[in-house]
């Protein structure tokens, strides 16, 4: 799923989908010109046929074969449909079959209303053609024409155009597997779900995946999308992609046959509370037996205001998480914020900052190899406020992602730009020309949770029997660790960031879906994040094993599972120690001389905790993303 634009939300509870229409990173891809937005799904499923073609036959039928005397019987059933039904103005790609050798005179028929010749087909008497939908019928009143049919698009049987975002995180390697999340339950914490047909039971199905729904925004019992946020994230994590068949990709989420429970509780500007998100929680809780809810994800946040002992929030994703649910949640993207001199460390949100829950960064996945991809400029970096928790877990693919449209919201109103419109036979020109687009444009952290989160129930699908911990041990382990030491990111306003490829910043590594489905590693005890611990004395962080009352923990317990084996090893994580001189980060002029000490810096003071709105938002907005191809790594 690729083609995207980031996103950025703040203050209140919002997804994380990358900052949606605050951020400023720009990417190229698939984002079509912004011709002109139009329609609702209303006509999107024919549309959907539509996309499958690419250029239109367009008849130029001499006066004597007017519409009047229209031969519908010389076409074929979908183009029966499409004339009957379809916007006239489309264009579409198709073959006509002649009763004699099709001349000059037949093409410039065609030519004459509109049309072009695509290519000459005498083996079988006939021409292909791109043509507007409305002149098809007078195509077919040519008495030399047998038969018209559409020039339907051929692929390699069981192979998929996977976009880069997906191959770097090794999602078209795991499709491989034969898992595709069947029978597993994904709860979407989020703005609601329209009805995708990419949401459908299968590829040409119309009954629905989404087996329940339930809004928990005051006032407004609709389980629709209004923001336009839940949806795209939704499709990351299970869409089947059934509507890219005429798209430059093929925009599958991780497990296209899991199950999903909608349960919104972000409004139509993607805002939301933390009593909203909390009730949700609760009733995936609740529903978890009848609906087999193994996972749940929650692409929103806000900032920090307390230890997360006492955060409500935190107090309800640690309950999701002993209930057995995998609980998926976005770092935040606040990594550009340094508004402290912290270079946007510190910024990650609740409730990502529970050690309990896998939290997610952002990468800018411009390239299908993850070491040559750089972090998203505006993924939010930990430790966490006041806990100093250490986030994000894990990093996926986030800057500029391509999923699930849901027309009339505020997003895709709000951001015609970042549309991605089905392409022409040939996929050299994408535009609203061939269709009314099915796919949209965002970036952010919040793109990233649900491809760990579609990761996670094809894990489960595999073996039942996996817990929570081992679930998140298993990510971490597996994660893609050679990530670049340094790189230079810019976004879509020429903003240079100088970033550090480091714990704080990457976590234990890359997602890489299908090593974690290979994965076979078992153990005892929580996979708590570790605590992060200052030295003023040496100027260093260690990390320490977060403990909570008799909890045993799987981390450092043998050497299947020591810190060193789950986190890079590099100069920047060197097993315990993490080395940052004596830079403003950490800082030295509040230092005192004896052992650990938390308080010597801004990051690990008090004084730094968020007193704004405690709203809680989606992380997605509509800002552009970080610039493609613009990161500059400089060693591994």
């Amino acid at each position: 799923m690729r083609k995207q634009n980031e996103f950025r939300c703040h203050p209140p509870v919002i997804s994380s989908a990358g900052w949606g229409a605050g951020n400023n990173d720009k990417r190229e891809g698939n984002d079509p010109p912004a011709e002109q937005k139009t329609s609702v799904y209303g006509e999107g499923i024919w549309r959907s046929a539509v996309l499958a073609l690419t250029c239109l036959l367009l008849l130029a039928v001499p006066n004597a074969l007017g519409a009047s005397n229209n031969n519908n019987s010389k076409l074929s059933p979908t183009l029966q449909t499409m004339v009957s039904t379809g916007d006239p103005s489309t264009v579409v790609d198709v073959i006509a079959q002649y009763g004699v050798a099709p001349q000059q005179q037949h093409i410039s028929r065609v030519t004459n209303r509109g049309g072009s010749s695509k290519q000459h087909l005498p083996v079988i008497q006939s021409e292909a053609y791109t043509v507007p939908l409305s002149k098809v019928p007078d195509l077919a009143n040519d008495p030399d024409v047998s038969y018209v049919s559409l020039d339907n698009k051929v692929k390699l049987t069981g192979s998929t155009n996977w976009d880069p975002s997906m191959q770097a995180i090794n999602a078209d390697i795991a499709s491989g597997y034969g898992y595709d999340g069947t029978a597993v339950g994904i709860a979407i914490v989020d703005s609601g779900i329209y009805t995708h047909p990419d949401l459908s039971s299968n590829s040409r199905s119309n009954n629905s995946r989404v087996v329940y729904n339930q809004s928990f925004v005051p006032g407004d019992n609709s389980t629709a999308d209004a923001y336009g946020h839940g949806t795209h994230v939704a499709g990351l994590a299970l869409g089947n992609g059934q509507s890219s068949d005429n798209y430059l990709y093929n925009y599958i989420g991780l497990a296209p046959n899991a199950n999903l429970v909608n349960l919104r509780v972000l409004d139509k500007n993607g805002v939301g509370s933390d009593s909203a998100v909390i009730a949700a929680i609760n009733q995936a809780i609740s529903l978890k037996s009848k609906y087999n809810i193994r996972v749940l994800n929650l692409s929103l946040g806000r900032p920090v205001y307390e230890s997360y002992t006492q955060d409500p929030l935190c107090k309800a994703v640690e309950k999701a998480w002993s209930a057995g649910i995998v609980v998926v949640v976005a770092a935040g993207n606040y990594g550009r914020d340094n508004s402290m001199g912290t270079y946007g460390y510190g910024t990650i949100t609740a409730p990502g900052n529970d050690p309990y829950v896998i939290t997610v960064g952002a990468i800018d996945a411009d390239d299908p190899n993850p070491a040559n991809d750089s972090i998203a400029s505006y993924s939010s970096k930990g430790p966490s406020l006041i806990d100093h928790i250490v986030k994000p877990d894990i990093v996926a693919s986030g800057n500029m992602i391509v999923s699930l449209l849901a027309p009339n919201t505020t997003l895709v109103v709000s951001n015609p730009t970042l549309d991605v419109f089905p392409c022409n036979w040939n996929d050299t020109v994408c535009s609203a020309r061939y269709g009314n687009p099915m796919y949209f444009t965002l970036s952010g952290t919040s793109m990233a949770a649900p491809m760990v989160a579609g990761t996670a129930a094809l894990m489960i699908q595999k073996d039942s029997t996996l817990t929570p911990d081992l679930v998140k041990a298993r990510l971490m382990k597996s994660a893609f660790k050679n990530f670049p030491l340094h790189s230079t990111v810019e976004d879509a306003l020429g903003n240079v960031y100088q970033e550090e490829g480091d714990i704080f910043t990457y976590g234990a590594g890359v997602l890489d879906a299908a090593a974690a489905l290979k994965n076979t590693d078992k153990g005892t005890g929580s996979a708590l994040s570790p605590t992060a611990v200052y030295n003023s004395k040496t100027n260093t962080i260690s990390l320490s094993q977060t403990t909570i009352k008799s909890t045993s923990v799987l981390w450092g317990t043998s050497v299947l599972w020591g810190t060193s084996v789950v986190w890079s090893s590099n100069e920047f994580v060197g097993g315990t120690s993490v080395l940052w001189g004596s830079s403003v980060l950490w800082g030295t002029s509040t230092s005192t001389s004896s052992g650990d000490d938390n308080s010597c810096s801004v990051l690990w003071g008090a004084s730094t905790v968020n007193t704004k709105s405690k709203t809680t938002y989606g992380m997605s907005d509509s800002d552009p993303g970080d610039a493609p191809s613009k990161s500059n790594n400089r060693g591994h």
